[in-house]
């Protein structure tokens, strides 16, 4: 891959990171609404997918590797949001 496109894929992920930050930071999260949390974790999934498909490579890999990794990756971030609905008063 060329490193112009690695520069831009780490810029997003990095105002991605910014934009996750400051969902955390505005207090937004603990009032038991479950919005921003699903925003952060869209967000965090956009960041994994982004790594897995551009710095590990698995953009050209074949679509087997790329779905059981985006699949494990949602799984992941589905569970831990139900954890964090069924930990909610």
């Amino acid at each position: 891959m060329h490193a112009l496109s690695l520069t831009r894929i780490w810029m997003i992920l990095l105002a991605i990171t910014a934009a996750t930050y400051w969902i955390g930071e505005a207090g937004l999260t603990g009032h038991g609404s479950m919005g921003p949390v699903l925003a952060m974790f869209a967000l965090a999934f956009a960041k994994g997918l982004l790594v897995c498909l551009d710095f590990l490579e698995l953009r050209h890999a074949p679509a087997l590797w790329r779905w059981l990794v985006a699949g494990w990756l949602a799984l992941v971030l589905v569970l831990i949001v139900l954890a964090y609905w069924i930990g909610l008063p």
